[in-house]
């Protein structure tokens, strides 16, 4: 919902739209204590069609955090959604419920929509798989551990105690992959042996059982009510370090001073073939909300994300040069060396000398820089590279949301 000057004032959700739209403009709703004194607010509508409900539910907590509607009282915290995460290098892997995800050396899944579902279901698949819980740090190769006492776990046939070396480490991990395998979608065979059994207790008359396993086999369909890590990112969950983000960047670009401004461009191709582009900017290594800005591509026909680029980066710093408004320290551009010669064309034309102008080509996350024929390959876990992906995937989330959420009425623009 949004006022008469186009600030979104409320985000929802609904499975029927006419339905949940209209009831904001019938009488009972102008004398609801919820939404009776701001309704008269709205001034227009628009809408995000999504797969499932699951995106529905993410989508809405993502654009709440972000837009931070005044008229939206939930989900403005920092809270997130839970992930199931998986250690990797390990010599027995944990299996945990998380908020707070590692960010390397774990496999992750989710993030998911309901927390309690979640946590049900970690305890059906441990019963399944046996699978350890715990932070102990068990290696193997310790024989101490062979004197360890195992916890109730153990005992009850829910965990096969490498913390007392009862398990070799291959046997353990082939039990993850079986895990693993089945949080990927092979889930089919373990679904059908439960119902079996919970027709079975039922046919025995051991109803209580039959409920238990009912349940349990809902909790594990559940585990579909989960998003993709990329699709629904959440940046206040994977946290990287500003000011060291900053200091690799002045390093590994040779900049004379470390950057505090940073602004992304990223191009995005909507359903009809409309294309859009956003514009991100990060102060100090950290979003910067009000410096966010949309435009519509107006002067490009097709799919042509050079002239694209061309042009939303004409515009953006043609408007600050006139205006004597002070350019960003570093300019990044989301592509390969042909999108950082585009806007390289766009400050040539306009007689304007450009900032330290990257660009970040995804596949390889290469960094292409001006001057420079070969690109730059940092380590994975480089600060400045994590800082430089967190700026493209941003322009990127903000491109394919926003823009969708604003498409119908093209108000794009500076």
């Amino acid at each position: 919902m949004k006022d008469s000057q186009g600030r979104v004032i409320y985000v929802g959700k609904a499975k029927n739209l006419r339905s949940r739209a209209s009831s904001y403009f019938n009488a009972e709703a102008a004398v609801d204590v919820r939404t009776g004194y701001w309704v008269g607010e709205i001034a227009d509508a628009d809408y995000v069609e999504t797969d499932s409900e699951v995106d529905a539910l993410l989508m809405e907590a993502r654009l709440i955090k972000d837009i931070q509607p005044k008229y939206n009282k939930d989900l403005k915290d920092d809270k997130s959604f839970p992930y199931l995460m998986i250690t990797q290098r390990e010599d027995f892997p944990r299996v945990e419920f998380t908020r707070e995800p590692q960010e390397k050396n774990a496999k992750l899944y989710g993030p998911f929509a309901s927390a309690g579902a979640l946590r049900g279901a970690i305890q059906v698949l441990q019963r399944i798989f046996k699978f350890r819980t715990c932070s102990l740090d068990i290696d193997e190769g310790d024989e101490r551990w062979k004197w360890f006492r195992p916890c109730l776990l153990a005992s009850i046939d829910q965990c096969t105690a490498p913390c007392n070396l009862r398990i070799t480490k291959e046997e353990y991990r082939k039990d993850i992959r079986r895990l693993q395998m089945f949080l990927e979608g092979n889930r089919d065979r373990l679904l059908k042996q439960l119902r079996e059994e919970m027709l079975e207790a039922s046919k025995e008359l051991q109803f209580e059982k039959a409920a238990k396993l009912r349940d349990e086999i809902n909790m594990l369909e559940r585990l579909d009510e989960r998003g993709e890590l990329e699709t629904h990112a959440q940046p206040e969950v994977f946290y990287i370090d500003p000011k060291k983000g900053l200091a690799g960047l002045r390093k590994v670009l040779g900049l004379a001073t470390t950057p505090r401004s940073i602004e992304g461009v990223d191009i995005a191709h909507l359903q009809g073939g409309e294309t859009v582009a956003s514009l991100v900017q990060f102060l100090d290594g950290l979003p910067f909300k009000p410096g966010y800005r949309r435009y519509k591509i107006k002067g490009v026909k097709g799919v042509d994300d050079f002239r694209s680029i061309h042009e939303v980066v004409a515009r953006r710093f043609k408007k600050l040069h006139a205006e004597g408004e002070v350019f960003p320290d570093v300019l990044l551009i989301d592509g390969g060396k042909g999108q950082l010669n585009a806007a390289l064309a766009a400050f040539r034309d306009l007689e304007i000398e450009p900032p330290t102008l990257i660009s970040l080509a995804k596949k390889e996350e290469e960094i292409y820089r001006l001057g420079e024929s070969e690109p730059l390959r940092l380590s994975r876990h480089a600060y400045a590279l994590r800082l430089l992906q967190y700026v493209r995937d941003e322009a990127h989330r903000f491109a394919q949301h926003y823009h969708h959420i604003l498409r119908k009425k093209s108000t794009f623009g500076e």
